[in-house]
């Protein structure tokens, strides 16, 4: 009975050990942990002269401490006005993006991540211009890939819920990509489960 006492005490000890200098959690539950799941994205809205409502939700799963990974949507409307010398409205532009796309981060530290988004958007544009009688309309669709690379920042703000913001640039550059030759700057929520 000692013996066993005595096994049990050096089990124990070795166990907080390795606790301590590894951090393994030996109650984590095994495959998929529904905690991990990350619901998010990002809404934004500009009116006025030049208008953009853009709604990107995101769904992801925290594979561990380090990676996580997922699928986002991209959908947007939007529209701007350019005028002539005297204030009239020389020409409207109207523009609609759809499309998505997988995404990965790795965490080098808990609260900073470096983001890789590979993307296919579908955009309609439809231009209306006034200053020529009748005034004209022109339409063109067309599909674009980007490739968004970038680093964030990631806070909670208590329970399952955190704020981020990221800056990324589209290494791709086609010269008809909605990101064109810019920095992304996003900020969003994420909940998770």
């Amino acid at each position: 009975m000692k013996r066993l006492l005595i096994g049990i005490c050096f089990l124990m000890t070795a166990q907080l050990a390795n606790a301590q200098y590894y951090k393994t959690d030996t109650s984590a539950p095994r495959g998929f942990d529904r905690s991990r799941l990350i619901l998010g994205g990002s809404l934004g809205m500009v009116f006025g002269d030049y208008t953009n409502v853009d709604i990107s939700p995101l769904v992801g799963y925290r594979f561990n401490d380090y990676i996580a990974a997922g699928i986002n949507v991209n959908a947007q409307y939007g529209q701007y006005k350019t005028y002539d010398g005297y204030g009239n409205t020389a020409q409207r532009d109207k523009y609609t993006i759809f499309g998505g796309g997988i995404w990965g981060r790795v965490y080098p530290i808990p609260m900073v991540f470096v983001h890789i988004q590979p993307e296919y958007n579908y955009i309609t544009q439809k231009s209306t211009i006034y200053y020529t009688d009748p005034k004209r309309n022109f339409s063109t669709s067309y599909s674009v890939p980007s490739l968004l690379v970038g680093a964030g920042y990631t806070q909670s703000v208590g329970g399952r819920v955190g704020i981020g913001i990221s800056i990324m640039y589209d290494v791709i550059q086609d010269n008809r990509s909605p990101y064109r030759n810019n920095l992304v700057y996003r900020v969003g929520a994420g909940l998770g489960f």
